[in-house]
């Protein structure tokens, strides 16, 4: 039997697909656990995680942490953050809950998107979307961000805004609000266009 399989490593912004039903189910390749205490990220280059730094505080991220690929913050994503001067120009943020423990980055899982952060990084927009594991029985209710434990919003607040965080320097990250999953979609699909824009539909 003939089998398909490619010969070299897709690249994991590039080489994988945005997900089965955006903007409502994505893939999503996982840079850091919550049990991890070093910040990683993908190399834009090579398509392998490279160490960014060792975490400054004893914070660490409350869920698992990567980017939806296929997916760049250009100039329609910027347009939805009015309170920043231009997007990030890498791949969307995504955090995805899950009730059981994965301890694992570098793999990918497709995920239900429930909401998301509005924030801004240095003046850059940086919206953290946030999602479900999809078929996570524990949280298969959950359809809104509104949804989840406000414990576990202020959690995923406090991490990122205080995670670049440095003593006696005025604060880089300002969190502007949290949105629910119909504006979460119109910041997936900006970024899938501009992401289109900028490499192709692939």
């Amino acid at each position: 039997m003939q089998k398909s399989f490619n010969l070299w490593r897709p690249h994991p912004w590039h080489g994988i697909e945005t997900g089965p039903e955006p903007p409502r189910i994505v893939n999503a390749y996982i840079e850091i656990t919550p049990f991890d205490l070093v910040k990683y990220e993908i190399d834009k280059q090579s398509g392998y995680l490279r160490v960014d730094r060792p975490q400054r505080t004893s914070s660490q991220p409350p869920a698992l942490y990567g980017f939806i690929p296929q997916t760049l913050c250009g100039e329609r994503f910027h347009r939805l953050s009015p309170h920043s001067k231009r997007g990030d120009d890498d791949p969307l943020d995504i955090c995805i809950i899950s009730e059981r423990s994965i301890t694992k980055s570098e793999i990918i899982l497709s995920a239900r998107v429930v909401g998301g952060i509005k924030m801004i990084d240095d003046d850059e927009a940086d919206d953290k979307i946030i999602a479900i594991l999809r078929n996570d029985f524990f949280w298969n209710k959950v359809e809104d961000v509104t949804d989840l434990p406000p414990i576990l919003i202020e959690r995923l607040s406090h991490y990122f805004t205080t995670y670049k965080m440095v003593a006696d320097e005025k604060p880089r990250v300002v969190l502007d609000h949290i949105y629910g999953a119909t504006h979460a979609f119109e910041v997936i699909n900006a970024t899938i266009a501009d992401y289109k824009e900028a490499f192709g539909s692939g």
